[in-house]
């Protein structure tokens, strides 16, 4: 099943990507992330991918990121990504998030605290396993078994002593099936990728 717009700011790491408008649309599919640097786009997507707008090497005033969601409506991208802070875009305006509503087209908020390589990283690699989910139906039934302890580190932003409590269990118990977890995946030696992999696959097969 594909990526989807709703589902980017519960991957590890996005929850501060907040969507402002266009939830109509939440549901588009995440061909590909593309930050767009020149004033238009158009010429340079092809449909599906969620674009990044960040102002640092072009000005973007109100209006342009109005004209932003009218040629991304046109483009059928995914949903478009604005990052916001004192430097370059302050804050999205709510005639913008009305307007993302009125075109259907979803519309997030990303501070730019949050590092672009990451969040480009992230939706890179959601998108791949989501090619590749169909393929995994017993990687699904693994799983299963550990939706409680995903669940509970996504509640609790990955604080091992807060999932303890959820969970009703010791730190070291949630520790110990964490590392199982991560270890079940072939191939590769960083068992924090094996995590955020099995985070991912877990978010992305769910109904």
């Amino acid at each position: 099943m594909p990526l989807r717009c709703d589902e980017i700011p519960k991957l590890p790491g996005l929850g501060a990507i907040r969507l402002r408008g266009g939830s109509a649309a939440a549901k588009n599919p995440v061909r590909w992330p593309y930050v767009a640097e020149n004033r238009s786009f158009k010429s340079w997507v092809k449909g599906g991918e969620l674009v990044f707008v960040t102002g640092i090497s072009r000005h973007r005033s109100p209006e342009n990121l109005a004209e932003c969601l009218y040629e991304g409506k046109e483009c059928a991208i995914s949903g478009l990504v604005v990052l916001t802070g004192d430097a370059y875009i302050g804050h999205l305006p709510n005639t913008l998030c009305k307007l993302a509503d009125d075109l259907a087209i979803p519309l997030f908020e990303q501070p730019y605290s949050l590092p672009m390589v990451d969040v480009s990283e992230t939706v890179g690699r959601a998108i791949v396993w989501s090619e590749q989910a169909a393929g995994y139906r017993l990687d699904a039934d693994t799983l299963a078994g550990s939706a409680d302890l995903l669940d509970a580190w996504i509640a609790c932003r990955g604080n091992q002593r807060a999932m303890a409590q959820t969970l009703g269990c010791h730190r070291n118990t949630v520790r110990n099936r964490m590392n199982q977890l991560s270890h079940t995946l072939p191939g590769g030696t960083d068992p924090a990728d094996h995590f955020k992999t099995r985070l991912m696959a877990h978010l992305l097969l769910q109904p």
